[in-house]
């Protein structure tokens, strides 16, 4: 960097930091030592399902809104405008379907594991690729999580980057392993206020120094206000289509049928509880949302007339919010440090709900399959399982870590692992809603949907070149210093939400890309989605009527409306003698009756 030396945060910034490290550790000591002290997988993985509302409603805000997001929006709102903020209108529309539509179907299935829905609905199979891609998705994304702030800070401060990703990864991974889901979700509520804080500390800044309406003015007369483009082309970057279509889709796909949140709605005692808690998250959500977008016009207020990156001060937009909290509130008593633990509260947030759903996953996904397989008999909850999920926990811990320290060094691990993290997003969502509203689907047509969809978005992900990314004009008029043109670096984070990658996907007006490539990033998790539906329908279609085996379907398994159209045609009755199920096409035509008990053909 040509004119800006990096600063060393003072003894109050430090003691902030030490403190909110301490804070998530004790609180992760605690529970250890509180209530059941851990002891069984349903405390330690769904917290004995007596969790309050309103902390499991934060924990779910808390999961998914990283130090990335908080990094990566505000530079969006700075560069390019405030038409992302659409993004949040998908959110909003779509809640309800996930708590009235999704949500129901696994409080029926009562498994701490996701993912067993898709064996009880098709079989193994579905169960262990879907499982597989989430284990694959979420280590790389921990990595990535835990590595970008850290050198993010190091690039403006003293402040070790090896230490900081050690010390972060350490600490989250001691308290998740101790306390559990309880823990992790007291850690998040902590955290959230945290990351409010530091958002709030960079929109109050600019607002004592040029006022809070002036924000909103510069922007206007600078041209970053822009919401309504209805544009239906696919190539565009951003317009209202898009927005708030992706967003709706990424919302489902987080929010609907993910193992770290479908945990959190199993730590309430009901499922309107569950359901609740999901209303109360969404505006808490879009709260954290919007004001970190804002923050970034409050930035670009105070910069408007001299742009960091052109002055030559930083290399990327990524360093904007560190950057200006130094050059502007520095000085204040602790306000770095509570900055600098906002940011790393994003980061073990969402990395201590990645450890405790990894360590689900493997244990219900693969560990208690193979060991029925081999031993013949299920794994017990006597025989040691606590301590299993505890040492699965803590190892997933040291390959975060791991991860972390890797991407110093291959640069391109960013880039891919956030595009694998987009573009599995619609397949996964896919094959849970072909599982819920189709009854015709079967496994064969799952899994050849859930190929089909990763191929499609993978390869839009990974496939190029792609255009460059075009920004708003900016200013250096205001600039003391003589402008310089700084070499450039690969970006630290270089996307602009916590699921959709890829500032290299918006669209210039250069003709000599390849069309498939300059489709708008933000359509690949909707295409994801249709093709995996779309396959999966038609080869689940096609196979039925090559076999001539009569379906039968258990209504527990299917979103509501589908289940009470089963129930219509497909009546149980429960008696002493027996379970009896009659098939009916019109009028009656065939019975089954089952063994007492047997519900593996319902």
């Amino acid at each position: 960097m040509n004119n800006f030396t990096k600063q060393t945060l003072g003894l109050a910034d430090y003691s902030v930091c030490l403190i909110t490290l301490l804070i998530s550790t004790g609180i992760g000591v605690f529970f250890s030592f509180t209530g059941g002290k851990q002891k069984t997988n349903k405390e330690y993985l769904l917290a004995d399902k007596k969790q309050p509302l309103f902390s499991v409603a934060v924990s779910l805000m808390a999961s998914f809104i990283s130090s990335i997001t908080m990094l990566g929006i505000p530079p969006e709102f700075y560069a390019r405008g405030t038409q992302f903020a659409l993004i949040d209108l998908g959110y909003v529309l779509l809640a309800p379907v996930a708590a009235h539509l999704y949500i129901p179907v696994f409080f029926k299935l009562q498994a701490t594991s996701a993912y067993e829905y898709l064996s009880r609905r098709f079989g193994h199979l579905a169960r262990l690729m879907a499982s597989c891609l989430f284990l694959v998705q979420m280590v790389l994304y921990m990595g990535v999580v835990l590595y970008a702030p850290a050198v993010a800070l190091n690039a403006l401060t003293t402040l070790s980057q090896n230490w900081s990703i050690l010390v972060i990864g350490l600490v989250c991974t001691v308290y998740s392993t101790l306390g559990g889901m309880k823990a992790v979700i007291a850690t998040d509520v902590f955290q959230a206020l945290l990351m409010y804080a530091a958002i709030f500390l960079v929109i109050a800044s600019a607002s004592m120094r040029i006022g809070f309406g002036t924000i909103w003015r510069i922007a206007e007369e600078r041209g970053r206000v822009q919401f309504f483009d209805f544009s239906f082309d696919p190539t565009t970057r951003h317009t209202f289509w898009s927005l708030s279509i992706s967003g709706g889709m990424q919302f489902l796909s987080l929010y609907a049928v993910n193992q770290n949140q479908v945990q959190r709605y199993l730590s309430v005692k009901d499922v309107n509880t569950a359901i609740k808690a999901l209303y109360l998250s969404t505006p808490i959500f879009c709260l954290l949302s919007l004001t970190t977008m804002f923050s970034g016009l409050a930035v670009f207020a105070v910069y408007k007339d001299c742009d960091p990156v052109k002055d030559g001060r930083i290399h990327s937009t990524d360093q904007l919010l560190p950057l200006y909290i130094l050059e502007t509130v520095g000085n204040w008593p602790g306000a770095t440090g509570i900055f600098v633990s906002g940011i790393f509260s994003g980061a073990l947030s969402t990395v201590s709900s990645l450890l405790n759903s990894l360590a689900a996953v493997t244990l219900e996904d693969f560990i208690k399959p193979g060991y029925y397989y081999i031993k013949k008999k299920p794994l017990e909850e006597a025989q040691n399982t606590v301590l299993l999920t505890k040492v699965l926990c803590f190892l997933y811990g040291l390959i975060c870590l791991g991860i972390a320290f890797l991407a110093q060094y291959v640069e391109s691990i960013l880039q891919t692992t956030l595009t694998i993290f987009g573009a599995a997003g619609g397949p996964s969502l896919g094959i849970f809603t072909l599982g819920m509203f189709v009854p015709l689907a079967n496994e064969f047509g799952a899994v050849s949907g859930l190929i089909c969809g990763l191929a499609a978005t993978l390869t839009l992900g990974f496939g190029g070149p792609k255009p460059p990314l075009v920004n708003l004009p900016v200013s250096v008029e205001g600039c003391a210093s003589a402008i310089t043109t700084p070499t450039t670096p690969v970006s630290i984070i270089n996307f602009t939400t916590t699921i959709i990658n890829n500032a290299t996907t918006s669209i210039t007006k250069e003709q000599h890309y390849n069309y498939l490539f300059r489709i708008s990033y933000l359509w690949y998790i909707v295409i994801g989605f249709v093709v995996t539906m779309i396959v999966g329908t038609l080869v689940s279609l096609a196979v039925n009527m090559m076999t001539s085996d009569s379906k039968q379907l258990d209504p527990d398994l299917f979103t509501p409306p589908v289940a009470a159209y089963i129930k219509k045609h497909y009546c149980y009755q429960v008696s002493k003698s027996g379970t009896h199920m009659t098939r009916k096409y019109g009028k009656m035509k065939t019975m089954k009756t089952l063994k007492h008990g047997d519900t593996s053909a319902l």
